[in-house]
């Protein structure tokens, strides 16, 4: 079990440099070329709707600016060095920037919507000169199941969208609250202190950053500046929202710095670490104890988000932002039903808050969600809690996320249709 536990951390918590969903068309772009052996001259981009949506309107690192699904491939394929895999495109030569621009102004590539249900969708097909290629991305952003040059397949798996079970990551259908709570207790701190040690290093760069210059709408660093000029009280629950968001606002308007994802997500890991650093540093927590919060946190984050997959129309960071009600109450001793009913409470509450692609309203949506989050964890500690029946909460806790996983799956199948949409023809 514990060989278990430690494969997914591996696998959900990795650094990447800009949003991810961008970045990983930048992949897809980059090993397009290297199996071609050159950059193509023309490619056939076939994308989910929920690629399109993720990618249309966030900052790509290291562009001076470009946002879009060719600016992310053209970057990617020009500059990007595969092997970096989610950091493709970190630390490129920006002298060659005016090479992507052309190559944009080239019209090179033709962006089509794939019709399959698989959510994280990703093919590209290119040619140069006689040879054409194509890359296929399913499930998560640097998953590659197919390959194939001049008609010969080079690379072929199976992806199933339904579950992770049939895929190469590790099954995760064993994880509960009750396992998560007494591993986070009980875990030998050496195991995973080297994981969550990138965490707070990475995470905490960004959002400083965030907190200290204006990125976007800046809803981290106008949170800071009320509590300064005493707009806003400074306590606990607004300093966590303010370091939260500000990482986001910071990552989605095209800081270069990279940050540790969760379940596929820069938003989602930012949202599940940060709030538990500030809480530990203002709380006094020791740093062993930090730790152990942050195990909690991504873990519950993961068990919440892998009953609903990788996109949706569900925003993503109230996972993560259930995951940290959960922690935050972990840290104070309260009791695996209190931490329980603090993320029932946040999901309860949060849940059916869309995802309308990433963007600077990333951030003001994790403010809402840590606010929430510290509400809830405030609330269980005087055992008070939403009751069985009320909306999505189930009989308990693993019941309730069992329904936000068909709500945010399922139920919210037309509302991603609608978003995507509103997106395309927005006017």
């Amino acid at each position: 079990m514990l060989d278990k536990i430690m494969s997914i951390l591996r696998e959900e918590i990795i650094p990447a440099e800009g949003c991810t969903e961008p970045i990983a068309l930048a992949y897809a772009g980059s090993k397009l070329r290297d199996i071609l052996g050159g950059i193509p001259e023309k490619i056939d981009i076939y994308l989910s709707g929920n690629m399109i949506k993720n990618v249309k309107s966030v900052k790509i690192p290291n562009s001076e600016g470009m946002v879009g699904i060719e600016a992310a491939i053209a970057m990617g394929t020009i500059l990007g060095d595969s092997k970096k895999e989610l950091m493709v495109i970190s630390g490129v030569d920006k002298t060659k920037l005016p090479e992507v621009k052309k190559y944009l102004d080239e019209n090179r590539m033709n962006v089509l919507l794939y019709h399959g249900d698989v959510k994280l969708y990703i093919k590209l097909v290119g040619t140069l000169g006689e040879d054409q290629a194509s890359i296929e991305i399913q499930n998560y952003h640097t998953n590659i199941t197919e390959i194939i040059k001049n008609g010969e397949k080079i690379l072929g798996q199976s992806c199933d969208d339904r579950s992770f079970v049939d895929t190469p990551m590790t099954d995760r259908s064993f994880l509960t609250m009750d396992l998560i709570y007494n591993t986070a207790k009980t875990i030998d701190i050496n195991l995973i202190e080297p994981i969550f040690k990138k965490v707070i290093e990475c995470n905490t760069a960004i959002a400083k950053e965030g907190l200290t210059n204006l990125y976007g709408i800046g809803i981290g660093k106008t949170i800071k500046e009320g509590i300064e000029e005493g707009v806003y009280g400074n306590d606990l629950r607004n300093n966590m929202a303010a370091f939260a968001s500000a990482g986001s606002d910071a990552r989605m308007n095209g800081c270069s710095l990279a940050v540790m994802t969760t379940s596929g997500s820069g938003n989602q890991g930012m949202t599940a670490s940060l709030p538990v650093i500030k809480f530990c540093e203002m709380k006094n927590i020791p740093y062993e104890q930090l730790i152990r919060g942050l195990f909690f946190s991504h873990m519950t984050t993961i068990h919440i988000k892998t009953n609903i997959g990788r996109l949706s129309a569900y925003c993503g960071a109230m996972c993560a932002s259930a995951g940290v009600a959960g922690a935050i109450s972990f840290l104070d001793g309260l009791t695996l039903d209190q931490c329980s009913k603090a993320i029932e409470t946040t999901l309860g509450t949060m849940s059916g808050l869309i995802c309308d692609g990433a963007k600077s309203s990333c951030a003001t949506k994790i403010a809402s969600g840590i606010s929430c989050a510290f509400d809830s964890y405030y609330a269980s500690k005087k055992n008070r809690n939403l009751l069985f029946g009320e909306g999505i909460i189930g009989r308990d806790v693993e019941a309730t996320i069992k329904n936000t996983g068909v709500l945010g799956k399922d139920g919210m199948l037309v509302t991603d249709k609608v978003i995507l949409d509103i997106m395309v023809n927005n006017k």
